[in-house]
């Protein structure tokens, strides 16, 4: 192997971790935050608990995209380019 072909592949590597770092963030903080608001508004209101689940999930099934988009860009990363 020579320099150049290892760092393309440290690159693509480099690329694909700060892709799934900075992609998984988000989702991880958005989902943490919307399911604790939830829990406290439960808490509060016990009558409203299956619209604010249900709300919940949803929230929380979209902000999951955005962590599996940065996953296929980093896989594409790493095996396609």
């Amino acid at each position: 192997m020579d320099l150049a072909n290892a760092i393309a592949i440290a690159g693509k590597a480099i690329g694909a971790g700060l892709c799934m770092g900075i992609g998984a963030v988000g989702p991880g903080i958005g989902e943490g935050n919307a399911v604790g608001k939830a829990l406290e508004g439960m808490a509060r209101q016990p009558e409203a608990a299956g619209t604010l689940r249900s709300t919940m999930i949803m929230g929380c099934a979209i902000a999951e995209t955005t962590g599996i988009y940065s996953l296929v860009i980093a896989l594409l990363i790493m095996f396609l380019l």
